[in-house]
């Protein structure tokens, strides 16, 4: 339930129950809460959480082989099936994030935060992931692109987190980071993941840098990664305008972008063309890869059919 892989028994592989819970320990993946059980601990959590967002969620941390609750110092996230009214899918979201993480890890190579699908005693499943900001009980600096940005509510509105373009993201990313050209190229598959994958929430406060073990800045492992348009189908395809003012041909006809607009992004961070049409044409040998996992995962049957239909509709427009 964490790599996706065949497994002769129910729960985790040994490498993925190494990777959780950072060592050779046990590791549950049934825990003993409701979800009521987690609202109510998310309340009592509320003043000391520094997690952002609006999905039920609650800090944990690893005691004796189990997942306990914890106000302070917690390794570990759990998010449930969301409270909130949801328009589609609503049950599938732990599971669409779940799969939509491993995607970006097995199949693109991307650098992902550790996670898992776990089950409450009712049965429900949830999504878990491990902390990177955290290393030995010691905190990582670690700052989003609104937070480098300067960007707040109180100075720059309501839609703060969606007001920017990954243009400006690139010159974030310049300014704050010593090894932007290993980097950038890093955040341009992200952006390209995203845009295939339908995620349209992927907004300035899911990019972070943080401090490595070489005590440089570098982009975070990828988190929140999920095909959100499952879900919200009205939404915007992307949350962040490609450019600052460009705007091709393609995309004015069309009202979206595709491969040659990625290709002028690359241009732009300064990426040379002959990685960025490498990374953009391995959207389209991923499919099979692809299918293979969303056919595994824990998405019901009527939700793989719409991940692999947003997925399909998606690669058209840039294949």
């Amino acid at each position: 339930m964490s790599t996706l892989k065949e497994i002769p028994h129910e729960g985790f592989s040994p490498a993925a129950r190494c990777r959780l819970a950072g060592g050779n320990k046990r590791f549950p993946f049934r825990l003993p809460y409701s979800r009521r059980d987690i609202v109510n601990e998310q309340v009592r959590q509320a003043r000391h959480m520094s997690i952002s967002g609006v999905q039920d969620k609650i800090s944990l941390r690893l005691c004796d082989g189990e997942l306990v609750p914890a106000e302070k110092d917690g390794e570990y996230i759990l998010k449930p099936i969301p409270s909130a009214v949801i328009p589609a899918f609503r049950e599938d979201i732990p599971a669409n994030e779940h799969l939509t993480m491993q995607i970006a890890g097995q199949v693109f190579g991307i650098s992902t935060a550790v996670n898992a699908l776990v089950f409450l005693k009712d049965g429900e499943p949830a999504y878990l992931t491990r902390r990177f900001d955290r290393h030995g009980g010691v905190k990582i600096p670690q700052e989003d692109f609104c937070q480098l940005g300067g960007r707040a509510e109180g100075t720059h509105g309501k839609d703060y987190k969606y007001n920017c373009s990954c243009e400006e993201l690139g010159r974030i990313l310049r300014r704050f980071c010593p090894a932007y050209q290993v980097e950038v190229e890093k955040l341009f598959a992200l952006l390209l993941f995203n845009y295939v994958f339908s995620n349209g929430d992927a907004h300035l406060k899911n990019f972070s840098l943080f401090m490595s073990e070489n005590s440089d800045h570098v982009l975070t492992p990828a988190y929140d990664l999920l095909c959100t348009s499952m879900h919200f189908s009205e939404e915007s395809r992307t949350a962040l305008d490609m450019f600052d003012s460009y705007e091709s041909r393609f995309f004015r006809d069309n009202g979206f972008y595709w491969a040659e607009d990625f290709l002028k992004l690359a241009e732009i961070f300064g990426i040379k063309s002959i990685r960025a049409e490498r990374l953009v044409s391995r959207c389209a040998l991923s499919r099979d890869k692809t299918e293979a996992i969303v056919a595994r995962s824990f998405l019901s049957e009527t939700g793989k059919n719409e991940y692999l239909r947003q997925f399909n509709d998606r690669l058209s427009a840039i294949c």
